[in-house]
């Protein structure tokens, strides 16, 4: 009979681009006897690739803890790898302990509808007789995940000088946003702009066509549809794993 369990679970059940997905390792003794020395090795879903192997998840420095029959204890020596390993875990007899870590999400995730990252925790050391497997599978969030930023150029202006805003609408989600899911930007100007002109990806936009503008209110709004966003791709993963 097994003297020890392993359990591993996804808190979140799903993962996005430069997200995150936090994982508990519970580990049941059912012996009599202490089980010390455990290692605990995470492949972090690594898969083979043009004759090397690839990670989808890594690691986060610092975030891991560990509870001994729900009390929290000193850190164990984690190296990050990948693979990532913990050693030194002790499972109480007739007890049980948890390892609590969180994973970030890198280039190398699948982001295509449907795509799943299952990765195996290996328990090996403090007498046991052959190693223990837990694994767990997560799948990609589906849609659409928008994000925008605004800046400004020049910081600081001269009166009756030129500014430029320049709002950059990034996707991270692995599904583009098309004409037909009727996006719109809107922004209000304090103080109102006036004489405005208004570019799209470098292409210039007709005032109550592409885009409607108020001096007197200082509103301004896209018109619907005009704004369109692929899919996340390779160089936007890279981006969010460097952010």
């Amino acid at each position: 009979r097994e003297v020890l369990t392993v359990v591993k679970t996804a808190v979140n059940k799903s993962y996005e681009l430069g997200g995150r997905v936090t994982y508990v390792i519970s580990l049941s003794n059912s012996g009599t006897v202490a089980l010390t020395g455990l290692t605990l090795t995470d492949d972090l879903g690594g898969y083979a690739f043009g004759g090397t192997t690839l990670y989808p998840l890594a690691y986060v420095e610092g975030s891991l803890r560990y509870f001994q029959n729900g009390v929290l204890q000193d850190m164990p020596a984690v190296v990050a790898g990948p693979p990532m390993t913990v050693t030194g875990v002790t499972v109480p007899a007739g007890g049980s302990a948890l390892v609590v870590y969180e994973t970030a999400v890198t280039r190398y995730t699948p982001m295509a509808a449907e795509s799943t990252v299952t990765n195996t925790v290996t328990v090996t050391g403090g007498g046991l007789a052959e190693a223990v497997t837990a694994q767990e599978t997560v799948g990609v969030a589906s849609g659409s995940r928008l994000s925008v930023c605004k800046s400004l150029s020049p910081t600081v202006v001269a009166e009756n000088g030129q500014l430029t805003y320049t709002f950059t609408v990034q996707n991270r989600g692995n599904t583009a946003v098309t004409a037909a899911d009727d996006v719109t930007l809107r922004d209000v100007f304090k103080p109102i702009l006036k004489n405005i002109t208004v570019t799209y990806n470098g292409t210039a936009w007709s005032a109550g066509t592409e885009y409607t503008y108020s001096e007197t209110t200082g509103e301004f709004v896209s018109a619907v549809g005009q704004i369109t966003v692929p899919a996340a791709d390779a160089a936007e993963r890279i981006l969010a794993d460097i952010e």
